[in-house]
């Protein structure tokens, strides 16, 4: 199985890069299942289900969150019935709105789809490697192809992640600093593993934003609001993972980064 994965779109300019360059990587890389992490699509904060929808027509699968699956209210008028839509696992059960999990059927095979939040420098919510632990055991009844979108801050708490799933999951790929990290790898017992995926969106701010402000707080240390790059040019990262359709482990990792650098060519 081959998999597309697009990391965190950013504002409306990473909403175009999907519109753009998603059907043309698509024709090209031909994956069997395509994700696209959406958590700051709407002004860089949250999602709607205008946006939702439109990374569907757009060609994505599935759609993931991540921190600011919360901060747009809109979602909680749409999240339930959103099937292809999903939060990151480990909020409080039974109290929280959408599904951590979902499974996409492609022929006569399964992939499940899993969006966990780590906790160092960001919310205290349930222990992630103890939920996933039981999220693995429930997929792995119907299907040996896992793929892990694990939003979280720090290195270190990615990397323990890969090694603590190595050989019980597909791949693990981090989402949430925005910026690509070039040590995709096959970890020795078969789990694809990428540090961060990257973001699609604003190529010339810093994280998406206007870098005037962030530049002003830098230097200031004074309280400064971030905006979102809403014009100018564009970037997209991406990671494409093959799959063995039997065991389930990645046999190959191939990264994209579409910019005015790294032009996409057909």
């Amino acid at each position: 199985m081959r998999l597309l994965f697009i990391g965190d779109v950013v504002g409306s300019l990473g909403r175009k890069q999907i519109t753009d360059y998603l059907p043309k990587l698509k024709r090209v890389y031909r994956p069997q299942v395509t994700i696209v992490n959406g958590e700051n699509a709407a002004s860089g904060r949250g999602i709607t289900e205008k946006i939702y929808k439109k990374f569907l027509q757009d060609g994505a699968d599935i759609v993931t969150l991540g921190n600011h699956a919360w901060d747009n209210r809109d979602i909680f008028e749409f999240i339930d019935d959103a099937k292809k839509l999903v939060r990151p696992a480990n909020f409080p059960e039974g109290t929280t709105p959408g599904q951590g999990m979902v499974y996409v059927k492609v022929n006569a095979l399964e992939i499940a789809v899993i969006n966990l939040q780590g906790r160092t420098f960001m919310n205290d919510l349930d222990d992630p490697f103890r939920k996933i632990e039981k999220m693995v055991e429930e997929a792995r009844k119907r299907t040996p192809i896992i793929f892990l979108d694990f939003h979280a801050e720090t290195t270190s708490e990615k990397q323990a992640m890969g090694w603590w799933l190595d050989g019980k999951v597909s791949a693990v790929v981090g989402t949430h600093t925005h910026v690509q990290t070039n040590d995709a790898r096959i970890l020795p017992n078969g789990t694809g593993y990428l540090t961060d995926v990257g973001m699609t969106g604003p190529y010339d701010g810093v994280l998406g934003m206007k870098k005037e402000n962030v530049l002003e707080k830098f230097v200031t240390a004074l309280p400064r609001r971030f905006e979102v790059v809403e014009d100018g040019r564009g970037l997209l990262s991406g990671v494409v993972i093959d799959i063995d359709n039997t065991t389930g482990k990645t046999v190959k990792m191939e990264l994209i980064q579409i910019s005015d650098d790294r032009p996409f060519r057909e």
